[in-house]
């Protein structure tokens, strides 16, 4: 019976030169991708439990959270954005056998990642009181969303420790930890919230959370700078200050996403304004269609996250030959795991949506919603996975600029056109034709791009 390898001897081979066979690299992105997916799951249990706990205090406790969770994901994800350019450079070292410079611009990313944050932060204090205002917040919820701002903003250091040392895990391999760290944030959250929410409501939420992710930062980061065997700091060169080449092909990576992240923001405003004339019901069955949904997508996310270190390392390695096996695997990979689970969400959506919500109306709307969706998955799945891909290789600039053209070019003109005429359902139509062009646009420049599926493929 054949030796079945392990995920930590391929990622060996890989670096080594070896030969690997098909079987090898399908193992390999399965290896990676599974608890990449199951990391993904765990965050968006965290979310849905939060959410159904939030709501047992009432309309104005959700609204107030809810007011400011575009500008929470808008900060978040800025966040996240600086630490993936270093990310993607320290996996490419690691496929080199750099280990060395690895740990270097680990030092490097500490120092960026935590002097951005501690700004960011500054800020979101500097504006807690004010945002809610801003964002046209009723009486009842104004105070409210100011002080779980308030409570998220002065957490935002800590997020960064977590996003950027479960980004640094994971681009080095160790799929793992980032899931196990996962599970523990939400297990965290849960016990946290239900001590705390009945005690402080809204507030106590934002303190959970906030504990939740101070305990698991703690942990994530201790696990990578005393245990990793690629990274870890513990008796290795303390010189944190960054260097400029480093930090300039940092930012050439992390900017373009910085700027699409806002970009992005703005385009879901404008969607939020195209549906609230549409009335109550349709914004409701909006958002809940939004959630069930997330269920396709984010292990289409999770693929992703294996195929930037698969993408990665194999450069660093100078694996032409694997740039392209993996680029192909991941991708199928991800369009079938998305397609069969856009066929479940067609098949459940009905008894879904009544999980929901046992409000008629809303459920009828919410179905038709997912059942439209359905059909783009495959395709959206592409987009997810391919754009992992060029994320590993350190290519973000042309692709950020094609999800903002697809997105603000075709679904946001379409979905003002459909919507008065169809309703919820024509905004739903025109996210699936989008998806669906943004999808067939991302193939297109995989597989016509040197870098990545023609034969001539360069370095990069």
């Amino acid at each position: 019976m054949p030796n079945r390898h392990t995920k930590d001897q391929l990622l060996n081979q890989l670096r080594d030169g070896g030969q690997m066979t098909g079987m090898d690299k399908m193992r390999l992105v399965a290896l990676l991708s599974v608890p990449a997916m199951l990391a993904q799951l765990s965050t968006i249990i965290m979310q849905y439990i939060d959410a159904m706990m939030v709501g047992s205090l009432g309309a104005a406790a959700s609204a107030s959270i809810g007011l400011v969770s575009t500008t929470t994901w808008l900060f978040g994800g800025l966040c996240s954005s600086v630490g993936t350019g270093f990310s993607v450079i320290v996996a490419q070292y690691i496929g080199a056998k750099q280990n060395g410079k690895a740990r270097d611009t680990l030092r490097q990313a500490i120092t960026v990642s935590m002097t951005f944050a501690l700004i960011i932060c500054a800020l979101c204090v500097a504006i807690h009181k004010q945002l809610p205002v801003w964002l046209g917040g009723a009486d009842d919820v104004v105070k409210l969303a100011s002080d779980y701002f308030l409570v998220w903003s002065l957490t935002l250091p800590v997020m960064q420790l977590l996003y950027l040392s479960n980004g640094m895990l994971r681009c080095s391999g160790n799929m793992k930890v980032p899931s196990m760290m996962g599970v523990m944030m939400c297990v965290l959250d849960v016990a946290f919230n239900c001590v705390l929410i009945p005690r402080y409501g809204v507030v106590g939420a934002a303190l959970a959370t906030s504990t939740a992710a101070l305990l698991t930062a703690v942990t994530s980061m201790t696990y990578l700078v005393t245990l990793s065997k690629e990274l870890k700091l513990v008796g290795h060169s303390l010189h944190f200050m960054p260097r400029r080449d480093d930090f300039r092909r940092a930012m050439k990576i992390s900017l373009p996403m910085g700027v699409e992240h806002i970009v992005f923001c703005g385009a879901q405003i404008v969607s939020t304004i195209i549906v609230a004339p549409l009335g109550t019901v349709a914004v409701a069955a909006n958002a809940f269609g939004i959630i069930v949904e997330s269920l396709c997508y984010m292990p289409g996310y999770g693929i992703g996250d294996a195929a930037t270190t698969l993408i990665g390392q194999s450069i660093g390695a100078k694996r032409r030959d694997l740039v392209r096996s993996f680029s192909v695997l991941t991708v199928l990979t991800g369009i079938i795991v998305m397609s069969i689970l856009g066929v479940v969400m067609f098949v459940t959506a009905q008894p879904l949506m009544a999980i929901m919500t046992p409000d008629l109306a809303v459920q009828a709307e919410s179905v038709t919603a997912l059942r439209i969706e359905a059909f783009a998955e495959p395709m959206y799945a592409a987009s997810i996975v391919v754009y992992g891909v060029f994320v590993g290789a350190g290519d973000t600039l042309v692709p950020c600029v094609m999800n903002l053209a697809s997105i603000w070019c075709v679904r946001i003109p379409l979905a003002a056109l459909l919507a008065g005429t169809y309703g919820l359902p024509g905004v739903w139509i025109a996210m699936a034709v989008e998806l669906t062009v943004r999808g067939i646009i991302f193939l297109i420049r995989l597989c016509t791009s040197k870098k990545y599926l023609r034969k001539e493929t360069e370095t990069v």
